[in-house]
């Protein structure tokens, strides 16, 4: 999976997270400001940059869509996440403590380790 920053990054995995939440699915700046808590500029910005490198697609009426590449590249940070939140709580860490740490790591650690992290979780 090719990589990108670690913003554009925690953009994509909003937008998925939003979407899951939303009734219709539908995304749009606005929603990523309020959960966020950034400018409407930061996040604007940060749409059109990941819509220029063509994750995200925005509808005039300002709805996110994803991209193939977009929608993949999102499931795959997703998975990370879930991944490394659930093997630091086996590890006995608090679920906050895990979540935050996930968080960090997903957008550092290399395909290898976790890999091998997702084999010893599948042995459980």
């Amino acid at each position: 999976m090719p990589r990108i920053k670690e913003s554009g990054e925690n953009y994509l995995e909003t937008i998925l997270l939003l979407k899951k939440k939303s009734l219709g699915g539908m995304v749009r700046s606005i929603d990523i400001v309020e959960e966020l808590g950034y400018s409407k500029s930061s996040v604007s910005r940060a749409v059109n940059l990941l819509k220029s490198n063509g994750y995200v697609d925005i509808a005039k009426t300002g709805a996110i869509t994803f991209t193939e590449k977009g929608r993949e590249h999102a499931l795959h940070l997703y998975e990370r996440h879930q991944v490394l939140t659930n093997f630091f709580i086996g590890l006995g860490v608090d679920s906050e403590t895990a979540e935050d740490d996930a968080c960090k790591i997903e957008h550092i650690i290399s395909e290898e380790s976790f890999n091998a992290i997702k084999e010893i979780i599948s042995k459980k």
